[in-house]
């Protein structure tokens, strides 16, 4: 009795050895000329290659695996993407610069063709219009710049030409820039003359700020400005023209004002009134002075000199005709007497 796992043995088993290996030869031949005839007369197109036969594997190789796991890396995408390149051409660049005689001629081509694109028509200026300035100071802007035409554009340095043209005591501000028609056009913003220093060189005229702007050959030249004097008297230019502005009424009597000592202003009006202002906030003191001047008429009367240094006491010196007239009134000069007609 068998057991029920084996198998039986086959009914026909085939040689084995040399034999059965000429046999199965002999037998695939026949049948596969005998198959190959039949599907000739048939038309049948031939179907694929044997059962047993090794089909692609569509798995990738190591290789290729490895690098599509390296693409997938960001840092590495980004190196193969653009180092590799960028490193290739540095590489090309360096090999090209490292002889001497190929960067000298690189950059006598470089200087050859900027030289030609600077002289083109279309960047030469040939002429200099300077606005917002007197004839005067235009002349002297121009003798100041010494540009000479025709010349680029691309040679114009136009903050130099600019801090140039600053250096001129009447000019507060100067903009440049080239326009179209070959025009180097300077825009001057003048300083204002506001006050006359009368200083060590003479007559001066200042602005608002105590720079200054011109020299002045006579007062008669300019009536309309006040005159400042003394030791620091360009530099504290603004508290003097605030006094001017406050003196209001008084500016047909003022004559000018007076630095002291470098910390404060005497005010000197005509009739050789004087108004002694103090250090600290002198404009106050002569608002007061104003209104005590509207209600008494103070400045009409004759006064040589206010003090208003202390604003708790202002002090008044009396002129000669009026100090003679008290000293009388006060018996402390006999009258003279009445001359008569015998004495005629």
């Amino acid at each position: 009795m068998q057991p029920l796992n084996r198998r039986p043995p086959p009914m026909h088993s085939a040689p084995r050895g040399l034999t059965g290996a000429l046999v199965g030869a002999a037998k695939g031949a026949v049948m596969g000329a005998a198959r190959g005839a039949a599907m000739g007369v048939s038309g049948e197109a031939p179907q694929a290659g044997p059962q047993g036969a090794r089909r692609h594997d569509p798995a990738p190789s190591y290789w290729d695996y490895k690098m599509q796991r390296l693409m997938l890396t960001p840092v590495f995408r980004v190196l193969f993407r653009f180092g590799l390149p960028a490193l290739a051409v540095t590489a090309v660049v360096g090999l090209v610069l490292a002889s001497e005689g190929r960067r000298t001629a690189i950059a006598g081509v470089y200087e050859s063709l900027k030289e030609q694109f600077q002289a083109r028509p279309e960047f030469r200026v040939s002429l200099l219009a300077v606005e917002g300035a007197s004839p005067d100071l235009a002349d002297a802007v121009r003798a100041r710049l010494q540009v000479k035409f025709p010349v680029s554009s691309f040679d114009l340095d136009l903050d130099a030409l600019r801090e140039r043209a600053e250096t001129l005591d009447a000019i507060a501000a100067a903009e440049l820039a080239v326009r179209s028609g070959g025009v180097l056009q300077v825009t001057i913003t003048e300083r204002v003359p506001a006050l006359i220093w009368r200083g060590p060189q003479g007559l001066t005229l200042l602005d608002a700020e105590g720079h200054r702007v011109a020299s002045l050959a006579s007062r008669a030249d300019r009536p309309d400005l006040p005159v400042i004097v003394g030791e620091g008297a360009d530099e504290a230019a603004a508290e003097a023209l605030e006094l001017v502005d406050a003196a209001g009424p008084m500016m047909k009597r003022l004559r000018g004002l007076v630095r002291m000592g470098d910390r404060r202003w005497d005010m000197v009006l005509d009739r050789n009134q004087r108004l002694l202002l103090p250090e600290d906030r002198p404009v106050q003191a002569l608002e007061r002075l104003l209104a005590l001047d509207q209600a008494e008429d103070l400045l009409g009367r004759d006064l040589a000199a206010i003090d208003l240094r202390d604003e708790k006491r202002p002090i008044l010196r009396l002129g000669e005709d009026a100090l003679l007239q008290a000293r009388r009134a006060r018996g402390l000069i006999p009258e003279e007497e009445k001359k008569t007609e015998s004495d005629l």
